[in-house]
């Protein structure tokens, strides 16, 4: 069942990646904590419903970034190339599109940011680790390396300017796991909205980093350093365990997608 309302609402929230996939999960699901939520893509948004305002910006356009931000109380930012592409791609939308958005919080006021950061920031280490938060990076790929710049970015604006963060490393969020590897970086999308609006509304929280997962019963990933956040995940992909693992053929540990935790990312060749 979907997270109940809370009391709690923002005058704006602004969604950026608002026609990306978790975007258009969370797109209904945040109106409801807020009296304006203004979505941003460069992706067509469809047409606005009650409350909402759309404002189609790249994120390489510092001048459109720095006018997106006016008037924001708080920002969900999913923007950006969300797989692994050519550096150029991943360049331009999420290292100058995350420094746009920082730069233009900062000259606004905007207090708190929740950063989609994601898993693949430490998809080096293995599948038979269990890592922290504390753990070093290990990013496996341009995508990886690009979030891994946008969390020490975070820690950079909170340190310097008290601009607080949630950096919420993401794993899988579907409506299920496809496969084996995402019985443990599954999160559901309840899951997803819980721990979204958990790091909106944390009294405290600095720059947090924590991972986005479900209550897995196989979990690489311990979430304990970011308890003070409140997520409590309520599902778990132990449901669909029997189911994935009947359909997935059996695993080649020649493999570097079956023994490292950032899965086929690892053995991404060069993008040309």
């Amino acid at each position: 069942m979907p997270v109940a309302s809370t009391p709690l609402r923002f005058p704006r929230l602004l969604l950026t990646g608002a026609a990306g996939g978790l975007g258009q999960v969370l797109r209904p699901r945040l109106k409801a904590y807020c009296d304006t939520l203004r979505l941003s893509d460069i992706a067509d948004l469809g047409s606005a419903a009650a409350g909402e305002e759309l404002r189609p910006v790249k994120l390489e356009d510092r001048a459109g970034v720095l006018s997106l931000l006016e008037g924001v109380n708080a920002v969900v930012h999913l923007g950006g190339v969300s797989t692994e592409q050519h550096f150029d791609l991943i360049l331009q939308a999420n290292i100058v599109g995350t420094y746009n958005l920082y730069e233009a919080a900062r000259k606004h006021g905007v207090r708190r940011i929740v950063f989609a950061s994601s898993n693949h920031v430490t998809g080096f280490y293995r599948q038979d680790e269990v890592i922290d938060a504390n753990a070093p990076m290990r990013p496996d790929g341009h995508y990886g390396i690009s979030k891994a710049y946008g969390e020490n970015l975070a820690q950079f604006y909170f340190d310097r300017y008290a601009i607080e963060t949630v950096s919420l490393r993401i794993g899988s969020s579907f409506p299920e796991p496809k496969d084996r590897r995402m019985l443990a970086t599954w999160m559901s999308y309840d899951d997803l909205e819980r721990l979204v609006m958990a790091s909106l509304t944390a009294p405290v929280v600095g720059h947090s980093v924590i991972y986005g997962m479900s209550d897995n019963t196989t979990t690489w990933w311990d979430n304990t350093s970011a308890r003070h956040i409140g997520y409590r995940p309520q599902d778990s992909s132990e449901k669909f365990r029997a189911a994935v693992e009947a359909r997935q053929a059996p695993l080649d540990f020649n493999d570097p997608a079956v023994l490292y935790q950032g899965g086929a990312f690892v053995r991404t060749g060069p993008i040309e």
